[in-house]
């Protein structure tokens, strides 16, 4: 029987560059295709395309382009082939002797999310506004940073297994950091006042092969996972109060943010929970996605960002304690201070503000060159900043400008955190690299106000596709050395030693995207969620799988994970999941995970 024919039609086109339009932010070139292709009555309109889908299916017309055109009675142009396919110039093959076949292509090409620029502009809309709604990083392919990550198709062909050691297929040069070349982008960093660089010779890590991926055939999980239901879309974030540990919240593509009253012992009545506050965030149906949540120090207030431009402040108990329309475009990161005082926001247009919780007003703007996409705090007083521009900014609440500017990254900056002690900040990015800076404190004599920072700076290198996201362990290792973990979305996690930027385990469990990783509060887990709907968890210390849970949804993807542990013997975390629903796991109850621990 003959194989039904590939179809393809206009509508379904529109459709797509429609909805990679809104992906990326061009908000009114998006409209006016909406209004000019009819597609308020298309069929498809409707259906859910998933982040990326037009890049995705541009980037595998290229694979197949590169096998055709290998694959026409020249075999020995097949394998050394060392010209690069791209989408809009003509490939002309450039054969090596010296090079040996080494090219496999994957049925399944990585990841790739919209490019920085429109497929087509419309001619009425001003170029400084285009400019000003660019798209996002892969972590925030409308933002993970996140925050609306890349729904891959569950259904795709899952990636072989990946060996760290060889080549990733070709594919589009879509970015200029993504298609430099392997020599160019381990060029030494640009210098920061003279920083000490440390990038030593990296040795092979050691590869983790993927285990059957399935829980103990004899293990009785009983209650220990739940799903709970209430979002009527996905969710993208979710975050336990610090101080009240009943109380859940998240956050989701539907605008709302429940707030979840858990029992400490999870059992079959807590799979039927409701939330027990819904707040509405939804100023604005078109951009309704929620994309960070954060508690204050005190748990008595939380921060909600949003793709409306909104930033809101709850209080514990839902009433809302604040609101504001300064951001002119999605708010990417909220982040509460150490001791609550401040907060600070940053958004798609290009700004970073802080904001004086107690006064309710903002009291400082600091201005980027590119959309900022996340930050995190050092101290009171000194927080960072990372944004599209490949910089980071060390702000101070006293201070207009920057304290420091951080230079070396080659790509967009998706992720930045702080160690506890704020002595050291780490930040991953698009040229598939992390980067450790060590900073030191200077008060001037003369301005006993003003601050210098001292840096020198850690290169991690060793992923081979977009760094979207970071932890640091909160044990050391045993010669004293801090241990940090990354994700990438080259489908793997890495071990390292921030001191000394060795790579010390590779885990390949994951066959898509990592959205999620972090450490446990007591460091004696490392657990990573990804675009396969699978949850790993990982024993740092023996530095091995130990533990999986699967999503079966068919929209399985985990975009990130809260974990809660306090003295009354809790240990549990929180899973946002791409199937409307939160997910829980309480690690105390599953058999596999109990072992002594030697408190950090």
């Amino acid at each position: 029987m003959a194989a039904p024919p590939i179809t393809i039609n206009a509508d379904e086109v529109n459709c797509l560059i429609y909805a990679y339009l809104k992906d990326s932010g061009f908000q009114h070139t998006a409209f006016s295709l909406l209004n000019e292709g009819h597609l308020h009555h298309s069929v498809h309109l409707e259906k859910q395309i998933p982040r990326g889908e037009l890049i995705e299916l541009l980037v595998k017309a290229l694979l197949y382009t590169e096998v055709e055109a290998h694959w026409r009675g020249n075999n020995d142009l097949t394998g050394n082939c060392t010209t690069g396919f791209s989408l809009l110039e003509t490939h002309v093959c450039s054969l090596n002797p010296s090079i040996k076949p080494t090219v496999k292509l994957s049925a399944n090409p990585p990841s790739v999310t919209a490019v920085t620029e429109p497929l087509s502009a419309s001619a009425s809309e001003p170029s400084d506004s285009v400019q000003k709604r660019k798209a996002s990083t892969p972590v925030a392919e409308d933002a993970h940073s996140d925050k609306r990550q890349r729904l891959d198709d569950p259904s795709s062909v899952e990636v072989e297994e990946k060996n760290p050691d060889a080549p990733l297929p070709r594919r589009a040069s879509v970015r200029t950091a993504n298609s430099e070349s392997a020599e160019s982008s381990k060029k030494g960093p640009k210098r920061i006042k003279s920083p000490k660089s440390k990038s030593p010779a990296l040795p092979t890590p050691t590869v983790i092969s993927a285990a059957p991926l399935t829980a103990p055939e004899n293990e009785d999980l009983g209650d220990a996972i739940i799903q709970l239901k209430g979002h009527e879309a996905e969710v993208f974030v979710c975050a336990w109060n610090p101080t009240h540990h009943n109380i859940l919240s998240s956050g989701s593509k539907d605008a709302f943010v429940h707030l979840w009253d858990i029992p400490q012992v999870l059992s079959a009545k807590t799979k039927f929970l409701k939330p027990y506050q819904a707040m509405d965030c939804s100023s604005t149906k078109a951009d309704a996605d929620l994309t960070s949540l954060d508690w204050n120090c005190h748990g008595t207030l939380l921060s909600v960002g949003s793709y409306d431009a909104t930033l809101r402040i709850f209080t514990v108990s839902a009433e809302l304690y604040f609101e504001s329309r300064l951001h002119k475009g999605p708010i990417f990161a909220t982040r509460f201070s150490r001791d609550g005082k401040w907060l600070a926001t940053a958004s798609l247009d290009n700004t970073v503000c802080l904001w004086d919780v107690e006064k309710k007003q903002r009291r400082m703007q600091y201005k980027h060159k590119g959309i900022c996409l996340d930050l995190d705090w050092l101290d009171d007083e000194l927080f960072a900043s990372c944004s599209a521009e490949k910089v980071i900014h060390v702000l101070s609440v006293n201070r207009a400008e920057p304290v420091a500017v951080l230079t070396g990254h080659d790509g967009e900056v998706n992720q930045i955190k702080a160690n506890s002690s704020g002595t050291r900040l780490m930040s991953c990015s698009d040229d598939m690299t992390v980067r450790i800076w060590g900073m030191r404190k200077v008060k001037q004599p003369s301005e006993p106000d003003r601050l210098t920072v001292n840096v020198e700076m850690t290169v991690l290198e060793g992923h081979r596709n977009w760094v979207t996201g970071v932890s640091w362990s909160p044990k050391k290792l045993a010669n004293g050395h801090e241990l940090v973990a990354t994700a990438s979305f080259d489908t793997t996690a890495r071990l390292w030693d921030a001191d000394t930027g060795v790579c010390l385990k590779v885990f390949t469990h994951h066959k898509k995207p990592i959205y999620a990783i972090t450490f446990s509060p007591d460091g004696n887990w490392l657990a990573t969620g990804g675009g396969d709907g699978w949850f790993h968890l990982y024993d740092p210390v023996e530095m091995e799988k130990v533990w999986s849970w699967f999503s079966e949804h068919p929209k399985r993807a985990i975009f990130e994970m809260s974990w809660q542990q306090h003295e009354d013997g809790v240990d549990r975390v929180a899973l946002s999941l791409q199937s409307h629903r939160v997910g829980l796991i309480d690690l105390t109850r599953i058999p596999a995970l109990q072992k002594s621990r030697t408190p950090p």
